[in-house]
């Protein structure tokens, strides 16, 4: 069915008529104090029949009067909502920053049936062990996490300051709850806690030493980025420290980082 055939059929059941719809996007207008939220019964017609596409607001309005969500009206018209994953590539962001761009996320694909024969023991392929993929409101996923204290981060292409542990393009999950710098001395790199820091300049993904209220920004041995050191809380503050790191690993392929 065409987007507008499956809002008609969305219309009729619930058991409105075109007029009760036209009445109701009145209300939103008036209420928002903007008519472009109202649907006119023509317009209504027209986009249910000759495949007019709705404005944003009045994809608002049929979202809030059919009770379903916006991405879930979005995604009648072809707009892959929830797939933002996916097209995150098409862009090299080059600043580290806070990344929101999941949290309007409703629904995710997870694994959902796996197979009986896979032995959680052993390595193997992921896409071996799953048989099929299925789709899963992120409400319910929630439950799999006690700890909502996460944001997430973007190691932007330019921020080579942990390179190689931690590439440029990197995501990254921040437990906010672990804001304290702790000490050393650490047996290896991979167990001294990184730390996601905002800075007047911008966000850095970082090791981090703390002397009084001096915060050393300390770069990985084998990164260009020289280590930097601001004044806790007037220049510089720890967010949180990342707890989990997504990367491509052909990103190493990528240019060389600035010398």
């Amino acid at each position: 069915m065409t987007p507008g055939e499956q809002l008609r059929k969305m219309r009729e059941l619930l058991g409105l008529s075109v007029r009760a719809v036209e009445a109701a996007s009145s209300k939103l207008a008036e209420r928002h104090g903007n008519q472009d939220y109202f649907i006119p019964i023509s317009r209504l017609s027209d986009i249910e029949t000759k495949g007019v596409l709705p404005s944003l607001y009045r994809l608002y309005s049929l979202a809030v009067i059919y009770r379903k969500s916006y991405h879930e009206i979005l995604g009648l018209f072809g707009i892959p909502v929830d797939d933002f994953a996916a097209d995150l590539d098409a862009v090299s962001v080059p600043a580290t920053h806070i990344s929101s761009i999941f949290h309007g996320l409703v629904s995710a694909k997870v694994p959902s049936n796996l197979d009986p024969a896979f032995d959680p023991a052993s390595s193997s392929s992921l896409g071996r062990m799953i048989v099929s993929w299925g789709t899963a409101p992120l409400a319910y996923l929630k439950k799999f996490s006690e700890n909502n204290n996460f944001s997430y981060g973007y190691v932007g292409q330019d921020d080579w300051t942990m390179y190689p542990l931690v590439l440029p393009g990197s995501f990254l999950q921040v437990d906010e709850t672990r804001r304290r710098v702790l000490p050393g001395p650490w047996r290896s790199e991979y167990e001294r806690p990184i730390y996601f820091v905002e800075t007047r300049q911008g966000h850095i993904c970082c090791w981090c030493d703390l002397n009084q209220k001096l915060l050393t920004v300390v770069s990985h041995p084998m990164s260009p980025v020289p280590t930097r050191v601001f004044r806790l809380g007037s220049e510089a503050e720890v967010l949180g420290q990342v707890v989990g790191v997504a990367m491509r690993l052909d990103s190493r392929l990528a240019p060389e980082p600035p010398k």
